[in-house]
């Protein structure tokens, strides 16, 4: 089972070192979230500028709210960030939830999952050359990765989770171990009903944070203003893990129900998070061993 690291949304001019030292250590990819109403950077923009500071490390949005944006824009601006990261794109997405993002985007929140499903329809033609709806075209580049990035999907509902089998890749499953199984499987069930060859490639997500009392504190006050729109903040503090016990147990959860990847992901900005959880990774794999 691979580990990534998630990087702090809310200090964007220290994400090129972050990066940097993620591509150094032993982590497998780079996550990066998106809203609209914050202070994290645009994901895209973003991760482009790290493909360029980074060599090995996959870079990951984590999840692009794709109906907050214009479909044939969003298809060009994934393909250019396929091909600057040359080939380690992965293009997490959702539907999204929150009101305030929407809005300040001029976006409607209903129909937001149809819309969703008519991009990625679009898109899927757009990298295959094919022109606009409105028969202009065709959108270049085209994405370095044949037919597009790979495509992962943060789902609960069950029309979500059958998104993954309809047009991705795989889940991406910020849930815990114990409700994580229960998603793996539906997802299972939906990709072998749609007669798709092989298995989906299942990820979890670990919110973290790992160092002192200050470092665990800035990292609690970051999630629960990000997700007191949603009326979640109480839930996402609580689940926040902050000891290497609980990171531990959490990734061997996620080994045992087979589990392709796991993302740690950073709510604090101290950057020394880095060095501790990579050596958190080595200790654990040394365990396995």
């Amino acid at each position: 089972m691979k580990i990534g690291i998630g990087l702090p949304g809310d200090e964007p001019d220290l994400l090129l070192d972050w990066a940097r030292q993620a591509d150094a250590g032993p982590f497998s990819t780079l996550g990066l979230l998106d809203r609209f109403i914050w202070r994290n950077p645009e994901p895209l923009v973003m991760l482009a500028a790290i493909a360029a500071v980074t060599r090995r490390i996959r870079v990951q949005t984590e999840v692009l709210i794709g109906p907050l944006r214009d479909t044939a824009l969003l298809a060009k601006q994934v393909a250019t960030l396929d091909r600057l990261a040359q080939g380690r794109f992965t293009l997490g997405m959702g539907v999204g939830s929150r009101t305030d993002d929407f809005a300040a985007a001029g976006m409607p929140l209903k129909g937001r999952g149809r819309r969703l499903d008519d991009q990625l329809s679009e898109m899927r033609q757009l990298w295959a050359g094919e022109c606009t709806a409105g028969g202009l075209g065709p959108v270049g580049p085209a994405p370095l990765t044949p037919g597009g990035p790979e495509i992962l999907f943060g789902a609960f509902a069950p029309a979500a989770l059958a998104r993954v089998a309809r047009f991705g890749h795989g889940l991406l499953c910020a849930a815990p171990p114990p409700w994580a199984g229960d998603l793996f499987r539906a997802v299972d069930k939906e990709w072998s009903q749609a007669g798709r060859a092989g298995r989906p490639r299942n990820v979890g997500q670990l919110n973290v944070a790992f160092g002192s009392a200050e470092t665990v504190a800035t990292a609690k006050a970051a999630i629960s203003e990000c997700y007191a729109i949603v009326g979640a903040s109480h839930w996402m503090v609580e689940g926040m893990l902050t000891t290497e016990d609980q990171i531990r147990t959490a990734l061997r959860g996620f080994e045992e129900l087979g589990a392709d990847e796991v993302i740690l992901y950073c709510w604090s900005p101290e950057a020394g998070q880095v060095a501790r959880l990579a050596g958190l990774v080595d200790r654990y794999g040394a365990a396995l061993t």
